[in-house]
């Protein structure tokens, strides 16, 4: 038995019309139909898997995220300085959390109404305008990597 892929990653929120709003408006993510869960519920369609909205009185986790990639992350970083998404946690020395990896991958992070982490995705630095690219910290810089840890891929084919 082997997994062969992934379905869907469920976030929770109190407001869940809310975090429809966010999610259609910032990732454009079309709302498909949900079953009757009992309690206020949406899913999402993001590309071959869904993204399901559930109503829950708890708290976000700190670190537990999920990626999605985009199609245009500049509209996202626009967005995300706009309205001021960016996960300040994350954030080094008071810059903003947006990271290349040794292969050269982005790697973005901002929180959604209820404060879910979300990591924003984007395969290469080098198709970025001057403004995203001067907000960037090399991971390699902050962390040194093994020649084993330099050639990992965010972005893999199968």
């Amino acid at each position: 038995m082997a997994a062969i892929g992934f379905n869907h990653v469920t976030v929770y929120g109190d407001d869940v019309d809310e975090l429809v709003a966010f999610y259609t408006r910032v990732f454009d993510l079309e709302q498909v139909q949900a079953p009757n869960l009992g309690v206020p519920a949406a899913w999402l369609r993001c590309g071959d898997g869904q993204l399901h909205l559930v109503h829950r009185e708890t708290a976000a986790p700190q670190y537990h995220h999920f990626a999605l990639t985009v199609d245009d992350f500049e509209t996202v970083y626009r967005l995300a300085r706009a309205e001021d998404l960016f996960d300040e946690q994350l954030a080094p020395d008071g810059r903003l959390p947006i990271f290349k990896l040794p292969d050269g991958s982005i790697q973005m992070y901002v929180r959604d109404p209820a404060g879910n982490l979300i990591e924003v995705d984007w395969p290469t630095e080098a198709t970025l305008s001057d403004t995203v690219r001067e907000q960037i910290v090399d991971r390699s810089d902050e962390h040194p990597q093994s020649e084993a840890q330099a050639q990992a891929e965010l972005f893999t084919t199968s």
